[in-house]
């Protein structure tokens, strides 16, 4: 606890006679509303993206959360996201994922999987169902949008890549 020690608080605040108190009722926790989320980032035709946080709306410095929905039988473009890391949690839906250098391996995530996107990783999204919605959670390790499209002929026949956990690698739970 800091009460008023002069003891450092997280960035760089700090409650000393020294320094005023940092206004944490404007400074502190911000709750951004679902229905008040900001739908004027890019999107990509069939996939509608929708930014909660970022530096814009509250000032996060280091990371990007919004919504993603891709409609029936939608994909992606071939893309990255440069030196950014993404996490990626479906809501509601099938999604399936397509990497590599010619997009050859894929795997699907349903309600409650989590799928991590490492830095340069060419990646496609794709809708995996014909007839339902596809929404996930985003979060981006910085606030920056980057995406740069790439130009791949995708294999014919994604190799399957089943998750193995490198702290349980025979399946532990």
């Amino acid at each position: 606890m800091n009460h008023d020690t002069g003891h450092k608080l997280p960035h760089g605040h700090s409650h000393s006679p020294e320094s005023p108190p940092t206004d944490w009722k404007h400074d502190g926790v911000r709750v951004v509303p679902g229905g008040q989320l900001d739908g004027n980032v890019p999107s990509t035709p069939g996939m509608d993206r929708k930014a909660a946080i970022n530096f814009a709306r509250v000032g996060a410095q280091k990371l990007w959360a919004g919504t993603v929905t891709i409609h029936a039988n939608a994909k992606t473009g071939a893309h990255h996201h440069g030196h950014l890391e993404s996490v990626i949690y479906v809501v509601r839906g099938r999604a399936r994922m397509r990497w590599g250098e010619h997009l050859e391996f894929t795997a699907e995530a349903g309600p409650g999987d989590f799928i991590y996107v490492p830095p340069y990783v060419p990646h496609q999204e794709i809708n995996a169902s014909p007839t339902e919605l596809l929404e996930c959670v985003l979060c981006r390790s910085d606030g920056e949008a980057v995406a740069i499209n790439l130009d791949i002929a995708p294999a014919e026949k994604p190799e399957q890549v089943l998750w193995i956990d490198p702290t349980h690698p025979h399946g532990g739970v």
